[in-house]
């Protein structure tokens, strides 16, 4: 059998996924987004100080945008709606976590590190480029406009 046939059947075969990629990440980044969501409306007194305390400037301010972007980020990255929009404002806020709470802390997530607020960083940056996919309400809404 012809290796390059046998390979691009496999790479055709795999296109049939590729609008599951996206829903994957959406999930996760909306699961991941929800636990710090709740906890800084819950806690938004303890968040403020906090936020203070590590040095962001307006940390009442910031509270409330770090919460809002974090909710808002839940529920649409989960439905699919206005996935790319969101996706904006949730890179800034990772860069943020980044720079302000895990750089100090190196690479590794064990240990506090910028590991995963990096990956969800190349995630949403991934559905900022390339859309929310075919299961989303973006696509719903705007299937007969080819911008998803």
């Amino acid at each position: 059998m012809n290796l390059k046939k046998t390979y691009n059947s496999f790479v055709q075969s795999l296109q049939k996924l590729k609008d599951l990629p996206p829903l994957f990440m959406r999930i996760i980044l909306a699961i991941g987004f929800y636990g710090p969501a709740m906890m800084k409306l819950k806690n938004f007194n303890n968040i403020v100080e906090w936020f203070g305390s590590i040095g962001i400037p307006f940390p009442t301010l910031n509270a409330y945008l770090a919460s809002t972007i974090e909710t808002l980020g839940f529920l649409l990255l989960f439905l699919g709606l206005g996935t790319r929009i969101i996706a904006i404002p949730l890179m800034i806020t990772m860069v943020v976590a980044i720079v302000t709470v895990h750089l100090g802390h190196g690479f590794e997530a064990g240990n506090n590190g910028f590991e995963i607020p990096l990956y969800y960083f190349i995630m949403l940056f991934t559905l900022l480029i390339y859309g929310s996919g075919k299961y989303s309400l973006d696509y719903l809404l705007n299937k007969n406009k080819k911008l998803i």
